[in-house]
């Protein structure tokens, strides 16, 4: 039989299991790597980025503000599915916001000197060409701007943002800020016609240093902006009067995470009187208004806010949006002390009929959508994945699309660029998440999975890694719903306590209803490289140490994947060892009965980028199927695959000798399969487990939401075959 016939039972990429039911939904369709937009001979490894996003009338042009570049860039979506580069705009400073009105981009251009001098204009450039149009001075430093529905004027936010270097990074920082009104005519702007809007004296906090924040304007023409270091909102008549004002409050929050020190996902704290500190604000409707609660000095409420437009609290999320997010597996654990998941971004719009409200959480790189028919009742319809730290977003209801920008460019630590990326309203099911621990009977927080094992019941158990040195886990997941559920977390213990000094790599069941699993050790963090015996409820009962002549060549990369044959254990090491030949890395043969160690050699395959390495083993039939990928991220990806290599030729050697050399087969490329996600391509395909039927489920390992997406991806490839 061959190689590709031994996969599939049915064709295409299997993104969940279970039965579904269509329904409006947004997905991912495609995403846009802003360095595509350098011109040819740029030197794309400069850093970029895409922070607040518009498009033109007709919803074909996209167009973002790239702060490190000092340019605007262009995006030709005509196939939404397929985003070209129109290339990039240069502007005489720091680009910091952009809207459109027909085919025009206004943009906030900050050109100040310094904290003390601000300075700033808002330009009128032509999306057909490029070309300036008109430019206004502002007289102090842009941050935000927004466009009147019916195109007559737009509103720009003059922060005059204050130096957190100075004075312990308080306000008030003077020159306070403003708000500007421009108006539009045919097309353009009328600087003649520019009203600097005061909102001094308004707040408690700092009353003559405002710092306005975000704006929006509704279809009566009044503008609301957040002064957010004074949690406070202002509404502006159209000729710049404050109509209304009121601070914008505090919220109770329970059953959070606040502590940073601790690297585990713990909800057990409190945080009473949390002052909400808005940023973005959206109108829904003419007499309500969202806020995203990201605090800034004193706050952050890690939630939204829907008041009506003199102060009233209609809804209040408390923390319900983060607790969505860490049932997703996309809670920043290293943010807990600093505004949690962070909501900053805002964007609102009608599908469909249906008004709904798309929540940025900046830390946790998730899109919110929320229905909000009823302002006071707003039902979470969506957690959407975007990438890292998404900013801005544009909705495109005329295309049935949604549009965010993500300004994390990771260029500098060898990882994936800033992007913009585009969904879809489709008549299909959710594609994201596709692991949850949503109806769990507690709240489970959880990421960073690194091992997966299938047990004789038909479920998944996962462990996750030394991310959550505090907290080792074993997470039971439920495969047959889609998306996959995590219905319980069995903490890894020491005499009752949770243990330490573990970086779990592999597990694999004892044929008993306990668990083997496997550490990766780190001379330099303590943990040993090591095998533990667990019983049913994660205590550990016995540690079995790797032998000396293993620990005196060991290097940083070591265990990443344990499976049982029998009565032994194969441990796949991830990277070569100081004596194994370049382009070779060890199998680990542990016999339970003898206590002996022996080994052979897999080949790796070569890459001119980046390392090779192993990151998963599991047994099922005839064969060990081994997880072989590269450590490259998006388009750089080449190698992430399914191989196998047959038991029946496995003849392990003895410790410090020549070692045999296994044969391998390829049994999948995992690419497409990442790439079918529609985001970038990961680099830690982590897991896999194999069901008694020979369901394959492959895991992603999310980096614990640090310098990543936080995506997590758990899918099935078909069956495999048992025999030759």
């Amino acid at each position: 039989m061959s190689v590709r016939s031994i996969l599939f039972v049915a064709a295409g990429l299997a993104l969940g299991s279970g039965p579904v039911a269509a329904d409006m939904n947004f997905n991912r369709i495609a995403s846009f790597a802003t360095p595509r937009n350098m011109a040819e001979g740029e030197d794309t490894r400069r850093a970029t980025s895409a922070e607040i996003i518009a498009a033109s009338e007709d919803g074909m042009t996209l167009v973002y503000s790239d702060s490190p570049l000092g340019v605007i860039g262009l995006i030709d979506i005509s196939d939404p599915s397929n985003p070209l580069p129109r290339g990039n705009v240069s502007v005489p400073g720091e680009p910091t916001a952009v809207s459109v009105i027909g085919n025009t981009a206004f943009v906030g251009v900050n050109t100040s000197a310094s904290y003390d001098a601000p300075s700033g204009q808002v330009m009128a450039i032509d999306l057909t060409d490029g070309e300036t149009l008109a430019t206004c001075d502002l007289g102090g430093q842009p941050d935000s701007t927004a466009a009147a529905p019916d195109g007559s004027f737009i509103a720009v936010a003059i922060e005059n943002e204050r130096d957190e270097e100075a004075g312990d990074g308080r306000v008030p920082q003077l020159p306070g800020g403003y708000v500007a009104l421009v108006d539009v005519v045919d097309g353009s702007l009328d600087c003649s016609r520019l009203v600097k809007a005061d909102v001094t004296g308004l707040a408690e906090v700092a009353p003559q240093d405002p710092e306005p924040e975000f704006t929006d304007i509704n279809r009566l023409g009044e503008t609301v902006v957040t002064l957010q270091e004074n949690n406070h909102v202002a509404v502006l008549d159209r000729q710049g009067k404050v109509i209304a004002h009121f601070s914008a409050g505090a919220v109770d929050l329970e059953a959070i995470d606040a502590t940073d020190e601790r690297a585990a996902l713990i909800f057990d704290e409190r945080q009473p009187g949390r002052l909400r500190e808005p940023d973005a604000v959206q109108w829904i409707d003419d007499d309500h208004l969202a806020v995203a609660n990201e605090g800034d000095m004193d706050g952050g409420a890690r939630g939204w806010t829907i008041f009506d437009k003199h102060g009233e609290v209609v809804y209040e999320a408390g923390a319900a949006f983060e607790h969505a997010i860490i049932e997703a597996g996309h809670y920043p654990d290293k943010r807990s002390d600093a505004k949690g998941v962070e909501p900053e971004g805002m964007e609102f719009a009608r599908f469909g009929g249906t008004p709904y409200v798309f929540l940025l959480a900046e830390r946790a790189s998730m899109v919110g959508v929320y229905d909000v028919s009823d302002p006071a009742a707003p039902v979470l319809k969506q957690l959407l994945p975007s990438g890292i730290s998404p900013e801005g977003a544009i909705a495109l209801p005329q295309r049935n699309l949604l549009v965010t920008a993500n300004e994390t460019d990771l260029v500098d630590e060898g990882g994936v660029r800033a992007h913009v990326m585009i969904y879809a309203y489709q008549d299909a099911p959710a594609r994201y998440p596709t692991l949850t621990s949503a109806g769990a009977d507690e709240l489970i927080g959880w990421g960073a999975l690194s091992g997966m094992v299938a047990g004789d019941d038909g479920l998944l158990y996962a462990v996750n890694d030394s991310f959550y040195a505090y907290q080792p886990r074993i997470f039971t997941i439920d495969p047959s719903t889609s998306p996959a559920r995590i219905v319980a977390a069995t903490d890894v213990t020491r005499a009752g306590r949770p243990a330490q000094k573990l970086d779990l790599e592999g597990i694999t069941g004892d044929g008993s209803g306990g668990f083997y699993v496997v550490s990766e050790g780190r001379a330099d963090r303590l943990i040993p490289h090591a095998i533990y015996h667990l019983d049913a409820q994660g205590e550990i009962r016995q540690e079995i140490a790797f032998p000396a002549e293993l620990r005196a060549v060991a290097q940083r990369w070591a265990a990443e994947g344990i499976t049982r044959v029998g009565n032994t254990l194969w441990i796949a090491l991830q990277r070569p060892w100081q004596d194994d030949p370049e382009g070779r890395v060890k199998l680990l043969a542990y016999d339970l009965e003898d206590a002996q160690w022996r080994a052979v050699h897999y080949p790796l395959d070569s890459v001119t980028q980046g390392w090779v390495g192993l990151s998963e083993i599991t047994a099922h039939g005839d064969w060990l199927y081994l997880i072989e990928r590269d450590n490259q991220i998006g388009d750089a990806a080449r190698i992430k695959q399914l191989t196998r290599v047959a038991l029946g030729d496995l003849a392990p050697a003895p410790l410090g000798g020549e070692l045999p050399v296994v044969d391998k087969q390829v049994v999948r490329d995992l690419v497409p399969d990442l790439a079918g996600y529609k985001g970038y391509v990961v680099d830690k395909v982590e897991g896999l487990a194999i069901t008694a039927d020979g369901t394959a489920w492959i895991v992603t390992d999310n980096d614990g939401v640090d310098d990543s997406s936080g995506e997590t991806f758990l899918w099935s490839i078909g069956t495999l075959e048992s025999g030759t």
